[in-house]
């Protein structure tokens, strides 16, 4: 009996101990303040990952002591080995262990060197965020940010060469953070790290550390101490770091260079150098190829690139021939400020009065066109479509030289709008894929310009062919004749017939050879011709521009360049192709433009009074021809479905760009 009883008896005496007495942890000795028992408790206790879970307070025993901040390795390499306490405790990191950290450190004896740094920032966030990715504790949620992160620094040039094995990469994350001293977002310690960007970056890229130091931005950090300044973080991004020398970091330097010169970059970004950065090239000027990079300085001081005594010197760097003229060009020329720039602000006025003017009285014309045609169509007063037969008459209304200028004349413009919203509408999606497909900027240029050489040639052509005919029939030409196309006071007098029928006033109108509207589309490319056609040709050759005329003449070129191939762009798409396609007459479309003819009965419908007077002449008979082919009816409708919906799709890009633009 005695020998089963004692067993038990030894075991009441040792849970009757244990609640007397019960062993101290290391947590409660350091709540107690007890350290020795602190130490010697700590060994026992684990991490979880795996090494002896040290106390924090045993580690700052040595690395907490302001007086012995260093110490020498073996190496002879001295060593920083201080943190101060009151930093690690408000740190993002301040609830965690030392060694949860660094988990090489086993002990806290260091007999012989420092051990080695060996901490895995990225290992221990992306593991701890695939654990907690799930929970909904705002400090979890917050970490999420930190992997967002991370994944941009693994493709960044500091991750490299290993993007696994952080003691073989170019900088890791703890080179750049403040190791002890990570602060939350708006906290004290982060504005105080922010301030200390340069010096970080600078313990690598010291030239550029000291460049910076000397510019206007590094002034206002290091003498200054203005939070807002630039710092290096803010133009080289903080994480997705790469060699500034490649494309896709030059495209993020200048759009970071908008973030604090938004109105810099808004004018920037509407000139061609900019619209070509938007569109994801770097073969123009970006911001710091003018005003330079770690050393830039203001405009007024000596030094700076764009100081008016450097100014062409950076000009030619690009345009190599560059002249004085160029000093007269406003880089970053603003239409809206009147009082720096009224020569820019007053063209820009003109242009935007003279497209509103345009539109206001032809979409008013379309819409009082559309309603009146549709009702007397419906009522019968109008021409009725009837399929030509085999006796149908038709008149001979355009010859082939007509027919093959306007054919060209349409194609050449619509390569010339495509390649040249490209620009305008950089920041489109559209737009990049438009330039995608035609293999970049380089090669749009090229073929905006041979498009343009074609337009201008065709109607330099038909010039000196009109020039050629006035010269021949000397005194017998008829200048105000019924043929002419020069614009007269019948003309007025059938606008407001027009407008009478549209009202039901008045009978439709009858016209001579050309009605106002056609004499409206032949006279539009001769002010096109001039305003987009000179300003192109100034901004194609700017070098001999410039040593004729001032550098403002680029500016005011691309602003009525720009607007006035918008202005032509939405009329022909919209007017032209009303009056000639869309209109309930027309609609779906017209062939006379491409066969040459029309019925005859149509003829005499649209255009009344030339049929009275050629009948009355005799010269009705002259004009007279069979029904195009079936062949050659179908091939033209082809064509001309083909024109309209390429003209369509235009308008509907132009219409995305234009109500998508930044204003």
């Amino acid at each position: 009996m005695t020998l089963v009883v004692r067993p038990w008896l030894s075991l009441a005496l040792v849970l009757l101990v244990w609640c007397v007495w019960p062993p101290t942890s290391s947590a409660a000795a350091d709540a107690d303040g007890d350290e020795d028992s602190a130490e010697r408790m700590a060994p026992l206790a684990t991490t979880g990952a795996g090494p002896k879970a040290i106390p924090n307070k045993r580690c700052l025993k040595c690395h907490g002591d302001e007086e012995d901040q260093t110490v020498e390795r073996d190496d002879g390499t001295v060593v920083n080995i201080f943190v101060h306490p009151d930093d690690l405790a408000a740190s993002v990191h301040g609830e965690q262990l030392c060694v949860s950290c660094h988990t090489n450190v086993t002990d806290t004896k260091h007999e012989d060197d420092p051990p080695p740094i060996v901490v895995s920032c990225v290992e221990c966030h992306q593991k701890t965020w695939a654990e907690h990715k799930d929970d909904t504790d705002p400090k979890y949620q917050r970490l999420g940010v930190v992997i967002a992160q991370i994944d941009s620094y693994l493709h960044s040039v500091h991750a490299r060469p290993s993007r696994v094995d952080q003691s073989r990469t170019n900088a890791t994350c703890y080179d750049c953070h403040d190791a002890h001293r990570i602060g939350a977002l708006g906290s004290q310690a982060r504005a105080d790290h922010r301030l200390k960007n340069p010096e970080v970056c600078g313990r690598c890229h010291e030239e550029e550390k000291d460049q910076y130091l000397t510019s206007i931005h590094g002034r206002a950090v290091s003498e200054w101490r203005d939070p807002e300044a630039a710092v290096c973080s803010d133009c080289h991004t903080t994480h997705e770091i790469d060699s500034p020398k490649g494309d896709v970091q030059q495209l993020q330097i200048t759009q970071n260079c908008g973030s604090c010169h938004q109105e810099a970059q808004r004018t920037y970004l509407a000139s061609y150098h900019g619209q070509v950065n938007r569109l994801g090239y770097t073969h123009t000027a970006k911001c710091f190829d003018c005003h330079g990079s770690h050393a830039v300085a203001g405009v007024d001081e000596p030094s700076s690139s764009i100081h008016r005594d450097n100014r062409l010197e950076t000009c030619q760097q690009c345009h190599e021939d560059a002249p004085a003229g160029f000093l007269g060009f406003h880089p970053h020329g603003n239409t809206r400020d009147f009082a720096r720039y009224p020569g820019l602000w007053l063209t820009a006025k003109f242009m935007q009065a003279l497209i509103i003017g345009v539109f206001l009285f032809f979409w008013t014309h379309v819409i009082l066109w559309f309603y009146r045609e549709y009702r007397d169509r419906r009522a019968g007063k109008s021409f009725a479509h009837v399929p030509p037969t085999a006796g149908t008459l038709y008149f001979r209304r355009f010859g082939w030289t007509w027919r093959i200028v306007h054919l060209l004349f349409a194609v050449s413009t619509m390569v010339l709008v495509l390649s040249g919203t490209t620009l305008f509408f950089a920041h489109t999606d559209w737009a990049k894929a438009v330039i995608t497909l035609l293999g970049g900027p380089q090669v749009e240029a090229i073929v905006h310009r041979v498009a343009a050489v074609t337009w201008l040639s065709v109607f330099a052509v038909h010039v000196l062919i009109v020039a050629f005919n006035i010269l021949r029939k000397g005194k017998t030409f008829q200048w105000f004749g019924p043929s002419s196309l020069i614009p007269n006071l019948q003309d007025l007098r059938d606008v407001g017939a027009m407008f009478r029928w549209f009202f039901g006033r008045a009978p439709r109108p009858s016209f001579d050879r050309w009605s106002y509207w056609q004499k409206f589309d032949y006279w539009a490319p001769f002010w096109g011709a001039a305003i987009i056609g000179f300003s192109g040709l100034t901004l194609f050759f700017p070098t001999k521009t410039a040593e004729f005329l001032p550098g403002w003449v680029f500016n005011v070129a691309t602003i009525v360049h720009a607007e006035e191939a918008l202005l032509a762009t939405m009329f022909l798409f919209t007017v032209h192709f009303f009056n000639s396609h869309f209109r309930p007459d027309r609609f779906p479309m017209s062939t006379i433009m491409f066969t040459g003819a029309v019925p005859l009965e149509e003829f005499k419908f649209e255009h009344g009074k030339e049929y009275a007077r050629l009948k009355a002449s005799g010269e009705l008979e002259r004009y007279l021809v069979k029904p195009p082919s079936e062949r050659f009816e179908k091939g033209s409708r082809t064509l001309a479905a083909v024109l309209i919906l390429a003209g369509l799709g235009l308008l509907t890009l132009v219409v995305i760009g234009y109500v998508t633009a930044p204003h």
